[in-house]
């Protein structure tokens, strides 16, 4: 069974990153499946010879050109307080043609889709796909608008309250800080005509939370279509414990302080993160530990460089900036004796992964596909959202007895060897496209 997984970029971002683990996992272990794996992207950052990267075989330069200007033009003048990304899928690419032309030499018998973003497949491109299809969701937009995700929720909210993927994008539900044309309305309608049309049959969605599953099950657009939950894999060889003094060592850390890290892609900048929330927590949990041995506690931020004004939380920070290697990340989780996810909206973020493999426990609050990674007061705490007392009081109950955090790192490295082992991943997607192939 040839599986050909199509992506934007292999390892460019976390979407991208997650993908290529879940190809990878079918290249390691899915030969005794019967599987033979590769992967199309548009931006290749990696030498794997199983990744086919470059523009569509039929894109000539001219259009290479031609379709970022025409996308930017669609866009014009509309407007939104929404910071997530958006992608229209428009104009076409070319590479519709190319997978259809793969599957008229027999060389690929499903086609399994990721993050696609603009530029890569438009919306009716997707629609005109011969191949049985499977589409792993990294994010919202395959049942939204435009929009990537929902607009993230409030402080004072429990959840997002933008949910027009369930009520089918009407002009009523249009959210008051949207201005302009109704992009994602216009989105979501070409999302309809294109996927959704007699005859055409449902595309088979995975989603690697359950919180994300349940969305899409909730959307007017995928709420019949067939959708199971599969995590992501992670390389348990690569993202693996080691002694914490050492890496310590070999960071400039200090090796007799609590240290707490936390990381994403932008660093602070990302508001869905909760950056904000996790500095409120900090600095009500200094107040706290004064007088107890906690008050000596650093953070270790990575994502970002030193900012001009660093915030005065009463803790000293430490700012590694941008990581791009698995080794000097797998170094901080190990140096670390807790990681903060404090998103109020996620999928099911490969950070997370890490440093369970990592045997780091994790707090986060109590909200989306963070569920699935931490179990509660078993290998890491979870907060009520959004609240930073119970955040504090989540990082304060990890740290303050060391025995204990011992064994929340044991626990979490032993959670990720049982639930995201590629082979067991790979052993899932085979069961899968099976089906796929025999009821399609």
């Amino acid at each position: 069974m040839k599986i050909l997984h199509i992506n934007a970029s292999d390892i460019g971002g976390g979407a991208a990153r997650a993908a290529y683990r879940i190809h990878r996992s079918l290249v390691d272990h899915g030969a005794p499946l019967g599987l033979a794996s590769q992967m199309r992207v548009i931006s290749q950052l990696s030498d794997d010879p199983t990744v086919i990267g470059g523009p569509p075989q039929d894109q000539s330069a001219f259009w290479q050109r031609l379709h970022p200007r025409l996308n930017r033009q669609a866009r014009r003048g509309f407007i939104t307080a929404n910071p997530t990304f958006h992608s229209i899928g428009w104009p076409a690419t070319g590479l519709g043609r190319e997978l259809q032309q793969r599957r008229r030499l027999g060389r690929a018998d499903l086609l399994h889709l990721h993050w696609l973003g603009d530029g890569t497949l438009s919306i009716e491109e997707i629609g005109r796909l011969p191949q049985p299809l499977v589409w792993t969701l990294h994010d919202q937009w395959a049942f939204c608008g435009a929009e990537h995700y929902t607009s993230p929720p409030l402080p004072s909210e429990t959840a997002s309250s933008d949910e027009r993927f369930t009520q089918g994008y009407s002009p009523a539900s249009r959210p008051v800080h949207e201005a302009g044309p109704d992009l994602n309305r216009r989105t979501w309608l070409r999302k309809r005509h294109a996927w959704c049309r007699p005859g055409r049959q449902p595309i088979q969605i995975v989603c690697p939370s359950t919180w994300l599953a349940h969305c899409a099950s909730r959307s007017t657009l995928m709420g019949e279509w067939p959708i199971t939950v599969v995590p992501n894999p992670i390389d348990l060889n690569v993202w693996t414990p080691c002694e914490q003094g050492q890496a310590r060592a070999l960071l400039g850390l200090p090796a007799d302080r609590p240290l707490v890290l936390f990381g994403a892609m932008g660093g602070t900048a990302d508001p869905r993160k909760g950056a904000d929330l996790l500095l409120e927590a900090l600095q009500r949990l200094r107040t706290q530990v004064a007088g107890t041995p906690l008050q000596q506690l650093e953070l270790v931020l990575f994502g970002q460089s030193r900012p001009v004004q660093p915030p005065d939380l009463g803790f000293p920070i430490h700012y590694t900036g941008r990581l791009h290697d698995d080794l000097s990340l797998r170094l901080l989780y190990a140096a670390a004796d807790l990681f903060v996810i404090p998103s109020l909206q996620d999928n099911l973020p490969n950070t997370g992964l890490e440093a369970h493999a990592c045997g780091t426990p994790v707090v986060a609050f109590r909200t989306g596909g963070l569920v699935d990674i931490v179990d509660e007061h078993v290998t890491g705490s979870m907060a009520d959202p959004f609240d930073p007392a119970s955040l504090a009081a989540s990082i304060r109950w990890v740290l303050e007895d060391p025995q204990r955090r011992r064994q929340l790192a044991a626990a979490a490295r032993a959670r990720a060897e049982r639930l995201w082992n590629p082979a067991r991943v790979a052993g899932l997607y085979a069961e899968l496209y099976r089906e796929v192939l025999t009821t399609r």
